[in-house]
C-alpha cells in the first residue's frame, strides 16, 4: 500500500490547465465519492468530460491527505488556480470548488473514496 506521505504536494501555478499536468492520471478511475462524517455519500463525481478536471484534482487531495479537512480543501482551492475565484463570484457554477470553499469557512471534512474503472 502506498503511504500519503510518498506523495508530494505540487506547488500550484496561476494556472488551472497547468496544475492539471502537476497531478497523478486519472486513468482507471471511474469516480470518487464524497463521504459525511455520518457515513452519507453527500457527491459523486464521474469520470466524465466536464468533470475530469475536478476529479483529478480531488484524487490528488485523497492520495496528499487522506481525507478532504481545511487544510486539503485550502490547497484543493489553489490548485483550482483561477477558477476558484469565478466560483466566488458565481456561487453554485462550479460546485466542486464551492464545496472546498465550504470546508475551508468550517463545514465538516469529508471522505473520499475512490472506485476504480
Amino acid at each position: 500500500m502506498i503511504s500519503k506521505k510518498d506523495f508530494a504536494l505540487i506547488q500550484p501555478t496561476v494556472s488551472f490547465k497547468n496544475n492539471l499536468q502537476l497531478l497523478p492520471s486519472i486513468e482507471g478511475l471511474a469516480r470518487i465519492d464524497l463521504i459525511d462524517p455520518t457515513g452519507i455519500v453527500v457527491s459523486s463525481i464521474e469520470n466524465q468530460p466536464g468533470k475530469q478536471g475536478s476529479l483529478a484534482v480531488y484524487r490528488y487531495l485523497e492520495q496528499s491527505f487522506g481525507t478532504l479537512d481545511a487544510e486539503a480543501a485550502a490547497h484543493g482551492l489553489a490548485v483550482f488556480a483561477e477558477h476558484t475565484e469565478d466560483a466566488r463570484n458565481r456561487p453554485g457554477a462550479h460546485p466542486n470548488i464551492d464545496r472546498l470553499l465550504e470546508i475551508v469557512g468550517g463545514a465538516d471534512p469529508l471522505s473520499i473514496r475512490l472506485f476504480e474503472a
